[in-house]
């Protein structure tokens, strides 16, 4: 999990190389603000029968074409001049720009492709760019970031000097500058090793985890009082404290997960395990004998279900 906090290329229906357009990416976006509204998979709210979400659904409704964006429904549509005619209609407010017109009939002249949601799609490794400065790429990510330089006529800065290095690490890793000490061991260190242990060194620092914990404990809005009304104290800090040690220890980041949305769940669960679920709990709440109905569904489990 370290090592997914400091630092995909996916493909259902390759475009070619024509075109660099990307359906989750580019049009996805697009599609869910302007026309899943009314053309999606909600059978509730879905008009003229016509769902854009599923690409064959789409196709057998001739409102797209792959190919052919002039005999494609969807690009008369939004490019048409009549107020009765064109989509989005004006009273959804939600009118295209030029650009996400262009873009669409770009898409769709390209063959249309669809992609799964991306949390559906497995996690695949890239072919490496070609780059020129070869002699500079240390390791696979460099590859890319060269080639990205490249491209826009850039040269990679010079590397930096060893105290640069160990006051960069610490301020990412744990928010606070190196010591004295350490910075003259670090820059006296002969050993070609020596970033890579002093790596080690500081992950290992129970100051990691509580960097990183700050992080997490801000996305998923822990806070140690109730948030509303008096804004009084909460005893939560054992939770605070469990996503600290869960960084520290190095947590995989799938059980990390799991354990936070559902423990008690797990068979036989752990205290740990059950203290876990207090990400359950960030949430707004009241300390008062009761609830209102409206400030439960508006505050309390909006909030919990947007951040889960």
């Amino acid at each position: 999990m370290a090592a997914l906090m400091l630092f995909g290329h996916c493909g259902f229906f390759a475009l070619g190389a024509e075109t660099s357009i990307r359906f989750n990416r580019d049009i996805r976006p697009i599609l869910t603000e302007h026309c899943f509204a009314c053309h999606g998979p909600d059978s509730a709210s879905r008009e003229a029968e016509l769902r854009l979400d599923q690409r064959d659904a789409a196709i057998n409704a001739g409102a797209i074409a792959p190919g052919k964006p002039d005999e494609s429904e969807m690009i008369a549509r939004i490019f048409a001049a009549d107020a009765d005619e064109i989509m989005p209609p004006p009273k959804a407010h939600k009118p295209l720009n030029d650009s996400q017109k262009k873009l669409l009939r770009e898409w769709i002249a390209a063959g249309a492709p669809y992609e799964p949601h991306w949390s559906l799609i497995a996690p695949s490794r890239p072919e490496l760019p070609p780059v020129k400065k070869t002699g500079w790429v240390r390791n696979p990510i460099d590859a890319f970031i060269l080639a990205k330089l490249e491209a826009a006529s850039l040269e990679p800065a010079p590397e930096a000097d060893r105290r640069t290095l160990i006051r960069r690490l610490y301020l990412d890793a744990i928010g606070l500058p190196p010591p004295v000490e350490e910075v003259e061991r670090f820059v006296s260190d002969p050993s070609p090793r020596a970033y890579e242990e002093l790596v080690e060194q500081v992950m290992a620092l129970p100051q990691w985890g509580e960097h990183r914990a700050r992080y997490w404990l801000d996305a998923a809005r822990y806070g140690d009082t109730h948030g509303i009304h008096f804004d009084n104290y909460r005893e939560m800090y054992s939770y605070r404290d469990w996503v600290i040690a869960a960084f520290n220890r190095n947590q995989p980041f799938d059980q990390f997960t799991v354990e936070q949305l559902a423990g008690d769940l797990l068979h036989e669960p752990t205290l740990d395990q059950l203290i876990a679920t207090g990400f359950n709990r960030c949430n707004i709440t009241t300390n008062e004998g009761g609830t209102i109905p409206e400030e439960n569904l508006v505050l309390y489990t909006r909030d919990r279900t947007e951040t889960t």
